[in-house]
């Protein structure tokens, strides 16, 4: 049962929620929005992938628009639960999750923080698209391991469709390379 005190706790939070100006909201939610990780790097958030595409608040509404990285992405559903979630648990209850396909997704939308985590993470992050002809070059991604340039083509898919599989030839080590795409 709530009481009177809870009562006007929860009509003083729903007020102040929509008298705040909608870009002030808008931050607020992209904060929020920017710990959620994704299931198949969990090192990175959907902001750092650059799949977190628009935020809208309108009243007591919330409107997040996503791109997924391909289509098809089995991630997605996962995401969009993780972002209801993550609402939800702030206090939007009105959540609407949009996909937008086009523009298609590119690794270019990947932040530098993003590409600072990938090679962290032991995943040789892309070369931007404007940089390469090529969405997997056959050799001579530097090893996130030692960084070296002397590596060779695995296997043109890895652990997911958006990577490729490499071997370093002079620490030995395998690795991942996040295709340009």
């Amino acid at each position: 049962m709530t009481t009177n005190r809870g009562m006007q706790a929860m009509e003083r939070e729903r007020t102040t929620k929509t008298r705040v100006a909608p870009e002030t909201r808008e931050r607020a939610v992209r904060a929020l929005l920017g710990k959620v990780k994704d299931p198949e790097i969990p090192v990175l958030t959907i902001e750092d992938l650059g799949i977190l595409r628009d935020v809208c608040v309108s009243g007591d509404q919330v409107k997040i628009t996503i791109t997924p990285t391909y289509c098809g992405c089995p991630a997605m559903d996962v995401i969009a639960e993780d972002v209801r979630r993550t609402l939800r648990t702030a206090g939007y209850s009105r959540v609407r999750i949009a996909t937008q396909l086009a523009p298609a997704w590119s690794t270019d939308w990947i932040s530098d923080e993003g590409r600072r985590k990938l090679l962290e993470f032991g995943i040789a992050p892309p070369a931007r698209c404007s940089e390469t002809d090529d969405a997997t070059p056959p050799d001579g991604i530097a090893c996130p391991h030692c960084g070296s340039r002397r590596t060779r083509l695995a296997s043109a898919f890895g652990s997911t469709a958006c990577k490729a599989a490499y071997r370093c030839r002079d620490c030995d080590e395998p690795f991942e390379y996040f295709k340009c795409l």
